[in-house]
This record gives structure tokens, sequence and C-alpha cells, in this order.
């Protein structure tokens, strides 16, 4: 599809732009307030190449997953002719909303997190391409093409160092500029402020004669005392902190909307951003930034403790509490430890543990790709191949939690097996070396191995967790029977292999007249007979909406009146249900052929069903595929509807079901031409 019509595509299975409140995106999401939340058709936006996932919300709230991409996906639906009445919201602006209505639900610890996260979300990009240049770099160096080690390392060597530092030296700003957007302040104010703390003039304050620096024993760091105006000012490296910008742009949000009270609006533009600048600078530096280098201080050494005095809690509680933070945006708050411990301590202790919970989550994604290969799943198949690619070369997690995980409850468990797993493996393989550590901030994926150390307790940790959770779904499967039978009756129906070299027609062919609007003559290919006695029922009048649509192929429904059902065909049964309530056959002509018996009986397990054929079985026509105890799927609260349709429809002419009326087991009800 072209990006224009998955634009469409997306608008017509949401509903249509007058179905839309508001639209919005986040990393990886689009995010609908519908007006009528029934007009969204999950399974036609599922069946788009370029949707990973639709989830409902509750109430009137609908996400659709559509990866990194999602910016751009969101840009061609507002460019549609149709969306031009619709006013798109930021996101910021739904969350708002939803957050004004919430009471009695703690929206204030609502609004921390979306702080947190939103101040963190829009420089995900350069995170990880600066992490991609460490494990580069970590590469190298483990194969000793050159030590990034050393102090007196090639100059070129030292350029590569300067491409990955500048994303974390000035890390500060970056958090500063979004945090203070997400307050609604000028974010060049508040990224002004820390880049003050961040010139080479302030840096050369500890230089001075009249400082004065004393050696922290317990985190082995210099600190610096100089006198400003009278003042004593702690003198501390601020490059790649993330605690004193998030404290700072709050404080500087409530000066900067004072100033904008108190000032004229005509002087706004000069004297706002002046004095909350002549404010913020100093306050920062005496009081915030100190403030914040301890608080991060004491967080690291707190976690440091607990990571050596109870790693085995540490090591397997991280991998266990991140596949519940991270669906929930929560985990930035750890995000910003690991950069305070990198800051403070010179390593991180977070980030091996989190690796167990990462490849424990790609290992379920494997599961279903290794899964949708055998059934032949297309639509899971590139869905999840290109997740679990985005997580093993990327280490996002994201395309493979809203893509596939929480689409299918079955996962969940199996891969907090996985996490637990390998949070084990480094609890016990870890002992001696203190657990895991790592002295960069980098995604967890399979180029940044060689980052972690004790390398090889880290990759064993991580081979566990994916390897466990893969083994555990591909043995119970990721879908619960109901599933797996909708899945594999969507993969029957869209199913369409290329038929076989049409071989000459013999004379006796039978010319049928083409279709209204249609050109020249159709030939006959086979005829299907009615699968069981009773009453034929029009497929726009079956109860459930997949045959009804047609999604599933042309056919028809019979009202059965005896219990036996037989094969409407000679051929071949390519899939038979366990259940005994469905059966996939084909001719020798390469008409594919469903018998669907019941609507929604895969509920029932097989109860009433006696399964008289199975898969790979040769079939003539009359011959029993299934006994039924019809009065028992009546009982059970089920349609009793025995359906038929041609799954590959699109491959002929013209596929013409008899009109409603009695029939008898054996006769003709479709033509395929």
């Amino acid at each position: 599809m072209t990006r224009q019509e998955t634009a469409r595509a997306i608008l017509d299975g949401i509903g249509g732009a007058d179905n839309i409140a508001s639209f919005s995106h986040c990393a990886t999401r689009l995010r609908f307030e519908l007006r009528d939340a029934k007009k969204a058709d999950k399974a036609k936006l599922e069946s788009i190449r370029k949707v990973m996932g639709a989830v409902p919300q509750g109430g009137n709230y609908y996400q659709v997953v559509i990866g990194g991409d999602v910016a751009t996906v969101y840009d061609d639906m507002n460019a549609l002719p149709e969306m031009k009445g619709v006013q798109a919201k930021s996101d910021a602006e739904v969350k708002a909303e939803q957050r004004a209505k919430a009471k009695g639900k703690l929206p204030w610890l609502d609004a921390f997190f979306e702080y947190l996260s939103d101040s963190f979300r829009p420089i995900l990009g350069v995170l990880l391409g600066a992490s991609l240049i460490i494990a580069f770099a970590a590469v190298l160096d483990a194969l000793g093409v050159v030590d990034f080690r050393a102090e007196d390392k090639p100059i070129s060597w030292v350029f590569v160092d300067a491409m990955w530092r500048s994303v974390f030296y000035f890390l500060p700003v970056m958090v500063a500029f979004n945090a203070g957007k997400k307050l609604r302040i000028d974010p060049w104010v508040t990224g002004s402020i820390m880049f003050a703390l961040l010139t080479p003039e302030f840096m050369a304050l500890s230089e001075h004669t009249s400082t004065v620096c004393t050696t922290n024993d317990a985190l082995g760091t210099e600190t610096c005392k100089a006198t400003i105006f009278g003042l004593p000012m702690l003198l501390q490296g601020y490059g790649g902190n993330v605690f004193v910008p998030l404290i700072m742009a709050a404080v500087a949000a409530a000066a900067y909307k004072f100033f904008q009270k108190i000032i004229p609006s005509a002087v706004h533009m000069v004297f706002v951003p002046f004095l909350t600048l002549v404010v913020m600078i100093p306050l920062t530096a005496f009081l915030i930034g100190p403030f914040g280098v301890w608080l991060g201080n004491e967080i690291g050494i707190g976690l440091s403790w607990m990571n050596t005095n109870a790693p085995f809690v540490f090591a397997i509680l991280i991998p266990m509490l991140y596949p519940f933070l991270v669906p929930l945006g929560l985990h930035w708050p750890l995000n910003a430890l690991m950069l305070v411990n990198i800051n403070t301590l010179g390593y991180d202790f977070i980030q091996g543990p989190m690796g167990a919970w990462n490849f424990a989550c790609f290992g379920a994604t494997a599961g279903v790709l290794f899964l949708s290969l055998r059934d032949r799943d297309t639509e899971m198949r590139q869905t999840s191949a290109s997740a679990l690619a985005a997580g093993l070369l990327g280490g996002i997690s994201e395309p493979s939690l809203y893509g596939i995980h929480l689409r299918f409850k079955r996962i969940y468990p199996r891969m907090l097996v996985g996490c637990f797993a390998g949070g084990l493996t480094i609890a016990v393989l870890g002992m001696a070396s203190n657990g895991v550590k790592t002295s960069a901030f980098v995604f967890t994926s399979l180029i940044t191995i060689p980052v972690f150390s004790p390398m090889l307790t880290y990759a064993a940790a991580i081979a566990v967790a994916f390897f466990v959770a893969f083994t555990l779904i591909v043995i119970t499967d990721y879908r619960t029977p109901e599933e797996k039978a909708d899945a594999l009756a969507r993969i029957a129906a869209a199913k369409a292999e290329p038929a076989a070299p049409a071989e000459p027609v013999a004379p006796a062919a039978q010319p049928v007249a083409a279709p209204a609007g249609g050109v020249g003559t159709l030939t006959k290919v086979a005829t299907l007979a009615a699968p069981v006695a009773g009453q034929v029922v029009d497929m726009k009048d079956l109860s459930d909406a997949a045959f009804a649509s047609g999604a599933l192929g042309t056919g028809l429904g019979i009202k059965p009146t005896e219990s036996t059902v037989v094969s409407p065909i000679e051929g071949t049964v390519i899939t038979a249900m366990k259940t005994g309530h469905a059966y996939g056959l084909k001719t020798d002509d390469g008409v594919e052929v469903l018998v669907h018996i019941g609507i929604d009986t895969v509920k029932m397990k097989g109860e009433g069903f006696t399964q008289l054929a199975k898969k790979g079985d040769r079939v003539t026509v009359g011959q029993p595929l299934a006994e039924v105890d019809f009065a028992a799927v009546t009982a059970a609260g089920y349609d009793d509807t025995v359906i038929m349709t041609v799954t590959n429809t699109k491959k002929f002419g013209d596929v013409s079901p008899v009109p409603s009326g009695p029939v008898s087991a054996g006769d003709t009800v479709v033509t395929v031409s």
C-alpha cells in the first residue's frame, strides 16, 4: 500500500473522520478519542500491513499501534482531505483532558509520570543512536582493535568518543528543553539555564585559586566549593545529570508563569525570559543543582547497597517489574537512575537485570514468529518479524509489547517465567562479580552485549531469558483455543496459493453467463454440494460478521435438519480442527472450501462433535465429515448454522450460491466459474 492508502485504510477502520473527536500520537501509537467506539473495526485495522495492533482503551478511547514510523503515519492521516474538519489535538492536550475527568484516581501521580515520560520520550532516537556508537566501540575494544579505555588512544578514536558523549554530556539540556515544553513555557529558557552550568566559564570556577576542593571517600569523587558574591556555591559536574533539569524546570515554570502575570503582555518577549534566567540560573547553581546531585547520589547509593546486600532479590525484582512498568510508562524513573548511577558511581547495575526482561520479551516474540511460520500466518509473521528485528538490533520492546504481547493474554505468564529465569541466572552467576555492570547507558540488544561486565554472565542470562520464553510459547502456544481456531480460519480464508497451470478445458465444459457488468464468457470450474440437509441462509443474513461480510469468501449457510455433515466436494482435507467444528477442503482444480459447523462452536471444545475425517484424507462428495448433536449446540446457546464458503473466491470469475430454500445433502448449491 502507498502511504496515502495506508492512512486512508486506518481512517476507514476507525470509523471515518466523522467518528474522530480527537487525534494524537505518542512514541509508537496513534491515539484516538472516538465518538462511537463501536464503529472501530479491530479486525480491519489489524489487517493493514503497517498496523501492529489495535487496542480499545475503554470508553471511546482507541489506540492503533504503528511503531517507530508513527509520526509519518500521523502526518499522512492529517493530510487526507477528509481530515480537514478534524481538529487534531496534541498528546498532552488529550492527557490533560483525561486527567481533568479523573476523580479519586491520584491524577497528580499520573501527571508526575507523564512529566517524566514526556521529558525523555522525544530524545529516545538520539539515545539509541549514541548507544549503538558505544556498542560499536565496545565490540572493537573486545576484539582488540583499539583500547577505548586508554588515556593515550589515537586522536581519531577520541573523536569517536565525542560522537556519543555529545548526547550524554548535554543530556541535561535536552531534558530541560523537553520538560519546559511539557510545562508549557519557553523550552529554550529551561535549556539555557542548564547550558549555563555547562559552559567553560562555569567549569573553570573549580580551577580558581579561591576555590576549595575536598574528596568524597564514599563515592571517590571530588567536590569543590567557591565563594560567589560572598555566598558558598558547591561546584558540581552537571554533564549527564537528569535530576537537576527535572527539578529546575518545575521551579522555572512557576517563576516564568509568575512573571507572565505581573509583566504587561506587550513586553513579555523580552522581560519574562530575562527575569526567569536572572532568577533561575543562580537558584539552580546555588541550591537546585547541588540538591539534585545529592538526591541522585543517595538514591544511587541506596540501590547499590541493595544490589550488594540482596543481589538475589535485586536481580530478580528488576526483570519481573519491567513488563508492568513499560506499558504504563512508569519505567522512566529507573532509566533516569541508570544515568545517575553512571554519573555518580561510574557504572550502572540496573541495565544488566533489565536486559533479562528485554530478552524474555524478544524470546516470546520469536516464539510467535516460529508459530506464525509454522501456521503460514502472514499477518503475525510480518508483525512478529519486524518487532523481533527492532528488539534484537535496537533493544526496543514497544513493538513487541503493543503489537503482540498485550493482544494475547497467554503471553505474559510465559514471558514472566523467562524474566525470572534470566534474573535468577544473573543472581547466581553474578555473585562473584556483585552483579552485572556497564559504564554506558545503552539499549539492551545483541549489538550492546560487549558493554556489559562480566560479559559472559550477562550473555548467559539474556540467552536463558530468551530461550525459556521462546520455548514456553512454542510448546504451549500464545493463543487460547478460540483465538487459535479463529486464526486458522483467517489463514484458510486468506490463503490463495497459485493455481497449477490450467489444463485444456474439456469439450463438455458448460459455458456460464458472465456476471452483471462482466465481459466475456465464464467456464464452470466446480460445483459444491450441500454439506447438510436443511434450509439455505443467505450470506448477508448470517449472525457472524466475518462470514456475513464475505471476508472469508463467498458461500452460504444452511440451518440443518439432519445430524450428519458431509463433504461438498471431491478432493483433500487440508485442515481439520480437533474440536470437529471446522474443515478446510481443496479440489484437484484448486477450489478451497471451508465448512464451518455452527458459529462460535469452537467454545464447545468438541462436545457434541464426532470427527469422521482428518487432515490429509481424500474425500468424495457426500462422504461424512462429522456427526453433530445440533440439539446440544443450540442448548449451549450457539447458532447451529452450517456455513460453507469458497475461501479463495478472488481467484475465480464468479462464485454463485443458490437462493434461499430447502436442500438435501448432496444437492448442488454453489457454482464456481
